[in-house]
């Protein structure tokens, strides 16, 4: 498979996954992309305010391979916006009781109402990944998952949702040095679990599934957009900044400001209370 990006890098699957065959740019510098992520979250608020003021339904969905980092590309994009409007959804496994649930159902009721962003970490595409490389669902689940799929989309699309679906890929090289790192980095112990074990091992298996659901999950109205995890400075900033040109948000009116003064303190007196303050350690 390849596909051409937005820049003018070619994209081609490869045994470490898709990259770009041309080499990454130098990272950015801390500045550069400290200024770089406050523009976008600034205009992450603008889209905000469009959306409260407008009544838009927005729906992101993030896949991809474990350890590409959907997790930080999300914290990215929701870190200075308001989780009232911008709202994570991930989903632990299905209880007994979904399991006996049509399969989409779990999901369909965090589909974003007006004036909602509502952005999956993992979906109901787990379908056409982690069950079934791992084996929890059966071919004829497979087959009929993708018979509908596309089809629970576009009923998505008519209803007015704006539905956005994306794809971090990332190499072989770079997942082994993230899952070394969850092994002996005490601050990311916690994110190892024997299932990315397993993936790790079954890198081919997801290969060939993404490599399907691509192939059968990607029409124009509905497409998916890869991001080539190889330079993680700039994977969450071309992120944001491909969403915020794939919404056809507009700047709302503010009205001007004035902060007043406190009003006068009358008989208020400071109690001399005998706080319990938190011992300064550092």
């Amino acid at each position: 498979m390849s596909k051409k990006s937005n820049s003018k890098e070619q994209t081609t699957t490869t045994d470490n996954g898709i990259a770009p065959a041309v080499e990454a740019e130098t990272p950015l510098s801390k500045k550069e992309s400290k200024q770089a992520l406050y523009d976008l979250q600034v205009e992450l608020v603008k889209l905000q305010e469009w959306v409260k003021d407008t009544g838009a339904k927005v729906c992101v969905v993030f896949e991809g391979r474990d350890t590409a980092g959907k997790g930080g590309t999300i914290k990215r994009m929701t870190a200075r916006v308001s989780p009232r409007v911008f709202r994570v959804v991930a989903l632990p496994s299905p209880t007994e009781r979904q399991k006996s649930q049509m399969y989409i159902q779990r999901y369909v009721e965090h589909f974003p109402a007006a004036g909602e962003v509502v952005i999956f970490d993992r979906s109901w595409y787990n379908r056409a990944g982690v069950e079934r490389v791992m084996g929890f669902a059966t071919e004829d689940d497979i087959e009929k998952f993708f018979t509908h799929v596309l089809d629970v989309e576009r009923s998505m699309i008519d209803s007015g949702i704006i539905l956005v679906k994306y794809w971090l890929e990332t190499s072989m090289e770079n997942q082994r040095k993230s899952l070394e790192a969850r092994i002996s980095d005490g601050r990311k112990t916690w994110k190892l679990s024997p299932m990315d074990l397993e993936a790790r091992r079954r890198w081919y298996d997801y290969s060939r599934a993404r490599d399907d659901m691509f192939r059968r999950t990607d029409p124009n109205d509905s497409p998916w957009h890869v991001i080539p995890v190889t330079d993680r400075s700039r994977k969450g900033l071309n992120c944001i900044a491909h969403f915020l040109s794939v919404i056809p948000y507009t700047e709302t009116e503010r009205p001007d400001v004035v902060l007043p003064d406190p009003n006068p303190p009358g008989d208020y007196v400071e109690p001399d209370y005998p706080y319990r303050f938190v011992p300064e350690r550092y």
